[in-house]
């Protein structure tokens, strides 16, 4: 007991020592320790940043269907292309028939057309749809309906309208069971919809498009091609696969110079996580960096504080202070400013995320949207940081260690 209490006691005035030291230069210790924080405050902001990144990518590519293989004529203006080698609604049939994993199946055809809104023509994309195109694209109808399939039996003149072209349209107004003249033709609206995840108009859907039933396009155009043709598989690893089967029934239901571009999101998803990897490996190594400075002006501070208590030090060994007492003592000092320092900048950098949660909370368009924080990063941070300090911190501390009393004692 007497030994453990001795112990106790030995750690307990090593620690005294080292907080009152500190103390003593609170303005050199704290401009010490802003190295610290800026350091590991990095460390967890940017593996924050690197993880809501890759969060929203990710999230960005799900949204559109990472499941989703799409497929269509390639131009290659090398042949001309034939309209027996354009995409059919029987090439989707068939896809449907002897394709077991593709769980939905749709296409879409779109052409320029032109509405009057406040007696100007304004270009639009009149886009017709089959069966199945809202759930493969995750379409969002938040007024009015989407079409049944009476709608697409018969060939109802009726039509959906982005929220910005019925905002333009009919401002102020509910649009749904309105009319709208699109070129020559007259539609009635039955909803109003929006893409779930932004695609930035590179797809057929434009910020001021109109969906219609396909047959309207093809009685329209008098064709009955799709520009695009979609396929939805019923489960991530199957999506290779369903490509596969996609290209070789286009390619084995149409003339052999035809040339067909089948493609899914899945190389572009495995893409985004590889280079959001990338990127949190090289910003982590930075904010190491910045951490390994901090480490460095710990050292020359500790340095200074040795040569100027070098006969503090005297004293201390000349009443009987064993070696391990001073180094320890010094050791301490590094280890309080690195810690201290990697506590505050890591407190900081949680808060900054967490702040921005609670402003997304009350914004309505950013409902789901979330800043992570990992705590991976927080722990990473405070051991890296206290680490820095007490390695950098062990030369000063060791030099002290091996000052000699008597020469101590001389020290001017």
């Amino acid at each position: 007991m007497s030994i453990v209490r001795n112990k106790a006691a030995y750690w307990n005035e090593t620690w005294h020592l080292a907080v009152q030291a500190l103390r003593g230069n609170k303005l050199r210790a704290a401009l010490t320790m802003l190295g610290v924080i800026i350091g590991s405050g990095c460390i967890v902001l940017v593996v924050t940043v690197a993880l809501a990144g890759k969060r929203y990518i990710v999230t960005q590519i799900e949204g559109v269907g990472s499941n989703l293989i799409y497929a269509q004529i390639l131009h290659t203006g090398v042949s001309r292309v034939a309209l027996g080698d354009e995409i059919s609604l029987s090439d989707m049939e068939a896809v449907k028939q002897q394709v077991p994993e593709a769980a939905v199946v749709g296409g879409t055809h779109d052409i320029s057309m032109s509405v009057v809104v406040s007696g100007i023509e304004r270009p639009v994309k009149l886009v017709g749809v089959t069966d199945g195109f809202q759930q493969i694209r995750r379409l969002v109808v938040f007024r009015g309906r989407y079409f049944d399939d009476d709608d697409m039996m018969t060939h109802s003149k009726v039509c959906l309208l982005t929220q910005e072209l019925a905002d333009r349209v009919y401002p102020n107004q509910n649009p749904v069971g309105q009319d709208i003249r699109v070129g020559d033709l007259h539609f009635t609206v039955i909803g109003v919809f929006r893409e779930r995840i932004s695609t930035f108009g590179e797809t057929e859907i434009s910020r001021e498009s109109v969906l219609v039933p396909f047959g309207l396009i093809n009685y329209y155009t008098g064709s009955d091609y799709l520009a695009t043709l979609y396929v939805q598989a019923d489960s991530p690893e199957n999506v290779a696969g369903v490509t596969r089967q996609v290209a070789a029934l286009l390619k084995s239901r149409h003339r052999p110079g035809a040339e067909y571009q089948v493609e899914n999101l899945v190389s572009l998803l495995e893409s985004a996580r590889k280079i959001s990897q990338a990127l949190t490996v090289l910003l982590v190594v930075i904010a190491l960096i910045a951490l390994l400075i901090s480490g460095v002006g710990i050292m020359n501070i500790m340095l200074v504080t040795v040569t100027e208590r070098t006969r503090e030090i005297g004293i201390r060994k000349a009443v009987g202070a064993p070696r391990d007492a001073i180094l320890y003592q010094f050791l301490m000092e590094a280890f309080l400013i690195s810690g201290t320092g990697s506590v505050v900048g890591i407190l900081i950098a949680v808060a900054i995320p967490v702040s921005i949660n609670l402003v997304l909370r009350v914004i309505p368009e950013a409902v789901g949207i979330r800043v992570p924080v990992s705590w991976v990063s927080v722990v990473l941070a405070f051991v890296v940081s206290c680490s820095t300090g007490l390695l950098f911190g062990y030369l000063p501390a060791n030099r002290a260690a091996k000052l000699h009393p008597t020469e101590s004692l001389r020290y001017e």
